[in-house]
């Protein structure tokens, strides 16, 4: 995310791209929809050979749980550090949760993700530009939680369908 800089009068003006607001705001809606008409049952199916819906779920909500925490460390005015910087390779931390995720009951993983997602979708919001202007894409947040929740969700519902 790239801050367009605008100079006026005697100081500069800061003006972010806030779109990602809008477009999480409809992943969150999604989200929300698709856990509501899932029973139990589909919540607890296989989206494919390692992943239950709810698991798949409970993976967005641990990525955005750590949008979360790093939103919180800029929102403190904390500096983000190296350990911060999420790894070239994630697969060893997806593999490592998975059974961690899948020990929680469906439904109260679902529930959680949506809760998960709407509260890292509320702080990030409020962030002012200053803040997002120095985000870009060597940052280890990413305001953009769409793209990911997007690509997961898509999942879940193609797998819905073919059982249906």
């Amino acid at each position: 995310m790239k801050a367009d800089l605008t100079r006026c009068d005697a100081f500069s003006l800061i003006v972010v791209d806030r779109s990602f607001v809008a477009a999480n705001g409809r992943e969150l809606e999604r989200m929300r929809a698709l856990v509501s008409r899932l029973s139990d049952q589909q919540l607890g199916a296989m989206v494919n050979e390692y992943w239950s819906a709810a698991g798949v779920l409970g993976h967005i909500a641990f990525w955005d749980g750590r949008a979360l925490y790093l939103a919180g460390k800029l929102q403190r005015g904390e500096p983000f550090t190296a350990s911060d910087n999420e790894p070239e390779d994630v697969d060893w931390i997806n593999d490592s949760s998975r059974p961690l995720i899948h020990a929680i009951a469906p439904r109260v993983l679902a529930e959680l993700a949506v809760n998960i997602a709407a509260e890292t979708d509320e702080l990030v919001a409020s962030l002012p530009d200053e803040l997002l202007a120095g985000l870009d894409e060597t940052s280890p947040l990413n305001p953009v939680r769409a793209n990911h929740r997007g690509e997961h969700l898509g999942e879940i519902e193609a797998a819905v369908r073919l059982r249906t």
